[in-house]
């Protein structure tokens, strides 16, 4: 071996030794960049506890705002004061009146209230403005814009129970928002109100964040919450309906602190915001974990379940081959040509979740002998073992038996177990329909099943 070719040995070596290393990386990051793509130009609102900020979270919190606000996202930012208020009102020797668990605001306690906002917009605002040192966003610029977006009215009197300054929201000043918005402004809101004529009343931070995003038709809205999601038998629900939440709260099937939630939720979205999460303020990077990964970290309420089967059309070109490819690349699937794809675009039936393709299978009718062959039957790793290869195998065979057809064939190197565990059977060349046979790839050997419908 000459030396030349020594060094290229050695080159390789040291470049497949790179690929390994920064492999993980690579695949993490092809997996996240659909939802870094999501959220360009999103409206989110984010309502942060002042239990949040009293734990000493706020710094890697602004940290990951920051990144969300670098990836072009408009970010309005709600903060509460619940804590810091009970603080200084135990510094004044004045006794909290909640009734309940609202608050009532009598003149001692709003000056109390009007102080922790103070002093939380200030830390929030010297906290974006430290440029985040030792972090990948040091020295980035993000501006903070304060002002009375807010319009608010009494509470009233409930119940024989008067809560004298605590207030509501009775209107928001969307426009302003959005011009601040589209400066490239980071919105930070107190729970505060004011009304016409200057008077000042105490908010929950709920209530704002909920109708902030309302009024601005926010694409999200985040809850940090103390709770890690809503819970159901003790398990943390990763995603619901409006119409599920709504029997939760109406049935009480979940706890005080869920309804309440809850109720902020279906609030927000019956005013048009596409989402709302709710997730935990005491875990690290939550806001990106739950933003950038498939299943989140708390429970996300949507208007209709975030993950729909369709037949596919030519804008899921892209994501269907982008599916395919590896399985074609290891010999799991025939190769299909983009073309042909192209060609045979509605002939797929396709999984997707959040804009993006998950799931397929192909149907490919034979009229003439009532027989249809089901191809490209793929999940992504990340979402198998959930059932849903069962979905769309029915699917499938649902548009068979629409068609006329009654029976259902598969070639397969692979998964000749799982075919027939779902009621397929060992069939022979010579039960495919004439065409198939012809054009039968004797080099795969592929093993063929059918099942009568």
């Amino acid at each position: 071996m000459t030396d030349t070719q020594e060094e290229k040995n050695l080159e390789q070596e040291e470049l497949q030794e790179e690929e390994e290393s920064i492999a993980p990386w690579v695949q993490w990051f092809r997996g996240v960049a659909p939802h870094i793509h999501s959220i360009k130009n999103q409206t989110i609102v984010i309502a942060v506890s002042g239990e949040m900020i009293e734990r000493g979270k706020l710094e890697s919190f602004i940290h990951d705002v920051s990144v969300i606000s670098a990836l072009g996202s408009k970010l309005v930012l709600v903060y509460g004061v619940r804590p810091q208020v009970e603080r200084l009102l135990k510094l004044q020797n004045i006794r909290p009146s909640l009734s309940n668990n609202i608050r009532i605001t009598d003149p001692e306690t709003l000056s109390c209230v009007k102080e922790a906002a103070g002093e939380v917009r200030l830390d929030i605002e010297a906290a974006f403005s430290q440029g985040l040192p030792n972090t990948p966003m040091a020295h980035s610029h993000v501006r903070v814009v304060s002002g009375n977006f807010v319009i608010a009215r009494p509470l009233g009197i409930i119940d024989g129970i008067d809560f004298k300054l605590t207030g509501i929201v009775r209107k928001v000043d969307s426009e302003a928002i959005h011009q601040q918005l589209n400066n490239k402004n980071i919105v930070l809101v107190a729970p505060l109100g004011f009304s016409p004529t200057g008077e000042a009343f105490n908010l929950t931070l709920e209530d704002v964040a909920s109708s902030i995003a309302g009024a601005i038709k926010a694409d999200k809205l985040v809850l940090l919450s103390d709770v890690d999601g809503v819970r159901r038998f003790g398990e943390v629900i990763s995603e619901l309906t409006a119409e599920q939440a709504e029997e939760f709260v109406e049935k009480g099937l979940v706890d005080q602190e869920d309804i309440y939630n809850l109720g902020y939720a279906l609030k927000a979205i019956k005013k048009g915001v596409d989402r709302v999460h709710i997730i935990p303020y005491f875990l690290d990077g939550g806001i990106l974990g739950e933003l950038f990964t498939h299943d989140g970290v708390g429970t996300l309420i949507t208007e209709e379940h975030m993950e729909s089967m369709k037949t596919a059309t030519i804008d899921d070109l892209q994501g269907l081959i982008k599916l395919l490819q590896p399985l074609e690349e290891d010999g799991t699937l025939v190769k299909r040509p983009r073309e042909k794809l192209e060609a045979d675009i509605s002939k797929f039936i396709v999984l997707e979740h959040d804009g993006i393709i998950y799931g397929s299978a192909a149907l490919y009718a034979f009229p003439e002998e009532k027989i249809g062959e089901m191809g490209a039957l793929t999940v992504h790793p990340d979402y198998q073992g959930k059932g849903e290869a069962d979905k769309l195998l029915r699917q499938i065979e649902k548009q068979a038996r629409k068609e006329g057809l009654t029976r259902l064939f598969v070639l397969t190197t692979r998964t000749a177990h799982w075919f027939l565990k779902k009621g397929f059977r060992t069939a022979s060349l010579e039960e495919l329909p004439l065409k198939k046979r012809d054009l039968y790839n004797w080099q795969r050997r592929s093993q063929i099943f059918i099942k009568d419908l």
